[in-house]
């Protein structure tokens, strides 16, 4: 896979993936532009060599139709205030409106096409939609991680029609983090996942299982695990079609010789609510009418103790339920373990992002991806149609 700074761009028209699927507050203005500076370096590195720059994305899922509230629109007004420069708005991706707006441009200009997905031909990889799309551009450049793990026009048939193509930088950077963390890691490597269902994250548990030195499990899924091991869990989350496979996982970490930690207290209530009475208890004492909601401060401790001499940390999913202040100590604690421990440290998905920032420890993380999805199947070991479709790409020409 070719990277932007491999490709001859200077003053050639470089049509670029992003990912701008950025939230839209009820004034019809960015909620949050964290999405959009992540693009900020692949951008001005084209403007510096006076390319003609196109910005394609997508914004949520309007299946084809045109629907208003999904236009990007604002994005390009905020791309304006962010970069104090003009941007050239085009209401459609493909057909003449883009094409008059591409051939008039300079270099130096970006253009930024509407919401690909107002055509039913992107998620469909199809290859007409995907042939207009390149007959916008002399160089392709994927700079979306957050939808490498989707087969779409705009990411993978694109590169068939296209002679030069290549990753951006955010895309590079994403690949080689993880690459570093799971190709040939430092070790100790320690995996921490959370979140609320092990259904949802099985296969990265399999995967993690033959690569980690330690698995910690945290969250919802903990729960799961812990009924697998004969705990009564009260009214906690516990998947009951998943204790075979959770003590299959459990079975195959002690065979394999990684540590398997799972939490020894947790933080009760009898309801997920800010107003319910919360107390510590241990796991072998859950009252049948509550919930675990966070870790307790011994496995806080247990945790913390099983990250201190860590080489290499992946996280994916809080260890509770830290959006309600008295379940998010658990969280918060882990995130400045992480942060403490020195290693290598990379952290994946929107919860874990947030939980990150509000424990005020993001500046300590080597590094924070983008993608929610694309970074849970990389962990389990999937490989990327985007990224496949760059590699068989490489540079035509």
């Amino acid at each position: 896979m070719k990277s932007i700074d491999q490709v001859d761009i200077s003053g050639k028209r470089v049509l670029i993936r992003v990912d701008f699927n950025v939230p839209i507050d009820a004034s019809g203005n960015v909620a949050d532009d964290t999405r959009i500076k992540a693009h900020f370096p692949t951008i001005g590195y084209c403007l510096d060599r006076n390319a003609k720059v196109v910005l394609m994305s997508h914004m949520g899922r309007p299946k084809g139709a045109r629907v208003d509230k999904l236009s990007l629109r604002p994005v390009a007004e905020r791309l304006a205030k962010l970069m104090e420069k003009q941007i050239l708005f085009v209401d459609d991706c493909i057909g003449e409106k883009a094409e008059a707006a591409v051939a008039a441009m300079k270099g130096g200009d970006i253009v930024l096409l509407e919401n690909l997905r107002f055509h039913i031909g992107d998620e469909k990889n199809e290859s007409e939609f995907a042939r207009a799309l390149a007959g916008l551009c002399d160089v392709y450049i994927d700079d979306a991680f957050a939808v490498s793990h989707r087969k779409a026009a705009s990411n993978a048939a694109i590169t068939e029609f296209v002679k030069v193509c290549a990753a951006g930088f955010l895309l590079k950077n994403e690949i080689d983090y993880f690459q570093k963390a799971m190709g040939n890691p430092e070790r100790p490597l320690v995996a921490i996942i959370g979140g609320a269902k092990v259904s949802d994250k099985i296969g990265v548990l399999e995967n993690l299982i033959e690569k980690v030195d330690r698995l910690i499990v945290g969250g919802g899924m903990a729960f799961t695990f812990l009924n697998a091991l004969g705990y009564e869990v009260g009214n906690s989350l516990c998947e009951k079609e998943m204790l075979d496979k959770a003590k299959s996982i459990m079975e195959k970490a002690k065979s394999k010789g990684v540590k398997l930690c799972l939490p020894v207290d947790c933080v009760v209530a009898e309801k997920a609510s800010a107003d319910a009475e919360a107390k510590v208890c241990s796991v072998e004492e859950i009252p049948k009418n509550s919930m675990g909601l966070d870790i307790g401060p011994a496995t806080t401790a247990l945790f913390s103790e099983s990250l201190k001499d860590a080489k290499t940390v992946v996280w994916n999913g809080p260890m509770g339920m830290f959006e309600i202040d008295k379940f998010s100590k658990g969280t918060y604690e882990v995130a400045s373990s992480v942060a403490a421990s020195g290693a290598l440290s990379i952290i994946g998905g929107g919860d874990t992002d947030s939980a990150v920032h509000r424990a005020g420890v993001s500046s300590k993380i080597s590094y924070i991806s983008t993608g929610g999805g694309a970074f849970l199947e990389l962990l389990e070991g999937k490989t990327m149609p985007a990224v496949e479709a760059l590699e068989k790409c490489g540079d035509k020409s």
